[in-house]
């Protein structure tokens, strides 16, 4: 997708988003963890437990993905005016919502390289836009 340079977020905004997201996230976690003492007797999940790391994944993913999917955008996106499209300019579907989730996992892992490459990209690409053909697009300042 060739998007002009002033609808192209920096990485600086992308970063912006992912912390608003994030703090977002740990809020989910929590709830998401206390629900699950409750559902094991009080007992809480073991360190390095692949099931609690699955579940935590799985609320990731829900949360992603139902924003993107429902509206094109989570809170920290829409905080810093930007939402997710397609290659086509539309809205983004299950599909491509779910695939920029799990190309997004891939650019965290090697300590964010993927973001990062954003940086040296001539259209200002992360790994996790060109992997699922979905972009973000920062929508213009309102006067």
């Amino acid at each position: 997708m060739n998007l002009p340079d002033e609808n192209r977020p920096s990485l600086l905004r992308r970063l912006a988003a992912v912390l608003y997201d994030g703090m977002l996230l740990i809020a989910l976690w929590m709830g998401a963890g206390a629900a699950w003492i409750a559902l094991h007797g009080g007992n809480a999940a073991a360190p390095g437990d692949a099931f609690f790391r699955l579940y935590l994944l799985g609320v990731s993913f829900v949360f992603f993905v139902g924003f993107w999917v429902w509206g094109g955008r989570t809170l920290g996106l829409q905080a810093w005016r930007m939402r997710l499209i397609d290659a086509n300019g539309q809205k983004v579907g299950l599909v491509g919502a779910s695939n920029r989730f799990f190309a997004a996992l891939l650019s965290w892992l090697p300590a964010g390289a993927g973001f990062l490459w954003a940086l040296f990209d001539r259209q200002g690409l992360t790994w996790h836009d060109r992997l699922s053909r979905t972009y973000l697009y920062l929508d213009p300042k309102r006067p």
